[in-house]
């Protein structure tokens, strides 16, 4: 089943992913995908895109993967983030791409590839998500 990303984009207007600037490109039940275009407004004193702005993004998608995964009524949260960084960038755009590691009645957990423009990894976050049940 293939989810319309504009939509998933739209869904986030008022949001801090609006305020980023977070645009989903790709969204199935089993993977999402969004970008980001790095601004001068995002990047640390020494001129890359800010880790925060990395995370951000990364839970995002995460929780927006979470989300097309729920069953009726349920909603979610983050429970825990853990962010690997391995390189820097400066300029361009990033992708993030989440796949799950494990879709459970009470918790999800999904893997967050952050890349740059060529590919090359940046940061990988790896998330777990509550399901909040309908009481």
């Amino acid at each position: 089943m293939t989810i319309d990303p504009a939509a998933l984009t739209e869904h986030h207007k008022g949001c801090l992913p609006e305020l980023l600037g977070v645009r989903f490109t790709q969204a199935t039940k089993d993977r999402v995908v969004a970008e980001l275009e790095i601004r001068n407004d995002l990047k640390t004193f020494g001129g890359r895109l800010h880790g925060g702005a990395i995370m951000a993004l990364a839970d995002t998608v995460g929780a927006t993967a979470t989300f097309i995964n729920l069953p009726p009524g349920a909603s979610t949260t983050t429970l825990e983030s853990k962010t690997n960084f391995f390189a820097g960038v400066q300029e361009g755009r990033v992708s993030a791409e989440t796949t799950p590691l494990h879709r459970g009645r009470t918790t999800m957990v999904w893997q967050t590839r952050i890349t740059d423009a060529s590919g090359r990894l940046l940061a990988l976050v790896i998330q777990t998500q509550m399901v909040l049940l309908p009481r």
